[in-house]
């Protein structure tokens, strides 16, 4: 499946290259420093609302195949 990344790791990416700190995407996004962290090291259990809207101030999309 070539092209698809971990969720994790794409919103990292995204993040770095809008040169955000996981505390600005936080407070974007409307959830937690910590569910931030959560989300990009695969850690923990971030709810999918918490991804889905992560990932949407990043202008990525989350689906499911």
């Amino acid at each position: 499946m070539q092209g698809i990344m971990e969720p994790g790791e794409a919103i990292r990416r995204a993040r770095r290259e809008a040169g955000l700190t996981q505390k600005d995407l936080a407070d974007l996004s409307g959830v937690s420093e910590r569910t931030v962290r959560a989300i990009e090291t695969g850690r923990g259990n971030p709810t999918v609302a918490a991804l889905v809207a992560t990932a949407g101030v990043l202008g990525l999309r989350v689906s499911v195949a």
